[in-house]
């Protein structure tokens, strides 16, 4: 996955935006979804855009949105000021008279997002992942187009807000893209429609890898309460972030959803915390190896790990009955010989632009546009991984989606900075991690 992120003439990236800016967003749940007329009519009008979580996935994404002519961003909202400050700051200069936020329209904590969301006609959500669907309902109730970054979710009560309120954003006609980019990537979609025009037979085996060292930790700090703590290291809580399967490998294991044009009926694996064991790292696996199957009996196979020294690998391949797909590598090969095929095709546009660039078409042109059911459904995958590799059972799609187990803290639709989370350290720091095998931990897990 590349990590260059098109803006003009000038380069950025992801890890350039972690420098200023890391995500964190809470607010209320919406009680009703009343019908609000949709946000843009059509045409060349100039579309608002809101930022809500201003890390460096918001503020990249507010980057590839400002790149399309047209737009301006007129409101942010994050948690924490640094945040916000750094990624306005970095857009201004970027995008300059573009980046039109007055103070009165930077809302700072946890309850901001609801007025961001109300001057605009598209929001950016972009916080950690377990606040997606409060804030994809607000969305969707205030009658605004989304786009929001994956994985949508971060457990089946999540997951089934998210289905929801994709229902009723496709009932008021609004837009809505999710960040699985390699959507929108050329050599993806030219190799997706050979294997879906049987250039390699029957699929029987596909697999998919992210295996690399792993991201950044903040040190807590004098002051802190737990709340705060746990949202700046947002990514090795499970309520916040799902481990790392769901965060990051949620890329593969939807390519693998793309080739078989469905999703996994069970899954059964295994995993553990065998180097990341030190208590910076929170509750979550350094390593999952995850068995899924799909209706047809298809396999795939799939592992993520955070390990420095070891091999990296993100990629994603598959076998069929008459050849072979380095799926990511975007090639063919024939088993009966015959030459292999090979995507060629002109420059790419950089997939995290063009996946904003097709959202914004869509808008302007008013064309049916809603990637929030896949983006649940692939959410619910990787959330289906890390159910089976904590308990070490075998789990089925139907008892992740229907999952009562709810990660986040008692007072999540109204947290303040003192709310007690689910998950606290011991008296060294240390935070309980899941045993598989054990009764006790299958129920909070399943």
């Amino acid at each position: 996955m590349s990590d260059i992120l098109s803006a003009g003439t000038t380069l950025f990236t992801r890890r350039n935006f972690l420098s200023t800016s890391s995500t964190a967003v809470s607010g209320a749940v919406l009680s009703s979804m009343a019908f609000s007329q949709y946000a843009f009519a059509a045409g060349g009008d100039e579309i608002k855009i809101a930022l809500v979580g201003c890390g460096g996935r918001g503020s990249g994404a507010a980057n590839q949105a400002l790149n399309v002519p047209g737009n301006r961003l007129v409101a942010v909202a994050d948690a924490f000021q640094d945040r916000l400050t750094g990624s306005l700051e970095n857009l201004k200069r970027e995008h300059g008279a573009k980046v039109s936020v007055p103070p009165e329209n930077q809302f700072v904590g946890l309850d901001g997002y609801k007025k961001a969301i109300a001057l605009a006609d598209v929001v950016i959500l972009a916080t950690p992942p377990s606040f997606r669907p409060q804030h994809f309902e607000e969305a969707v109730r205030q009658g605004k187009h989304v786009f929001m970054e994956k994985p949508v979710a971060v457990d089946g009560p999540g997951v089934r807000r998210v289905l929801a309120a994709a229902e009723e954003a496709k009932k008021q006609n609004l837009k809505v893209g999710v960040g699985l980019q390699r959507h929108h990537q050329a050599g993806y979609l030219e190799t997706m429609k050979r294997l879906h025009d049987g250039a390699i037979g029957d699929i029987y085996l596909v697999r998919a890898y992210w295996n690399d060292g792993g991201v950044w930790v903040n040190p807590r700090k004098e002051g802190q309460t737990e709340l705060e703590f746990q949202m700046r290291n947002w990514y090795y809580f499970n309520w916040l972030c799902g481990d790392h399967i769901t965060e990051q490998h949620i890329h593969n294991l939807d390519v693998a959803n793309w080739v078989k044009n469905g999703y996994p009926v069970k899954a059964h694996g295994m995993g553990g915390r065998q180097v990341r064991t030190q208590k910076e790292y929170g509750e979550i696996f350094d390593h999952h190896a995850v068995e899924y199957t799909y209706a047809d009996g298809t396999t795939l196979l799939s592992q993520c790990r955070h390990i420095r020294g070891a091999d990296s690998n993100v990629s994603e391949q598959c076998v069929g009955s008459k050849g072979s797909c380095n799926i990511s590598g975007h090639s063919i090969k024939p088993t009966s010989g015959g030459s292999e095929w090979r995507f060629r095709g002109e420059k790419q546009v950089d997939p995290y632009q063009q996946e904003h660039n097709d959202l914004f078409a869509a808008i302007r042109a008013n064309t049916p546009y809603n990637e929030a059911f896949n983006g649940a459904k692939s959410s619910l995958t990787s959330i289906m991984g890390r159910m089976t590799t904590y308990t070490g059972k075998t789990v089925s799609w139907e008892q992740a989606l229907n999952s009562a187990v709810n990660l986040a803290p008692a007072e999540f639709e109204n947290l303040t900075w003192n709310s007690a989370c689910k998950s606290m350290p011991n008296a060294e720091g240390f935070y309980p991690v899941s045993v598989p095998g054990n009764a006790e931990w299958f129920k909070r897990v399943v």
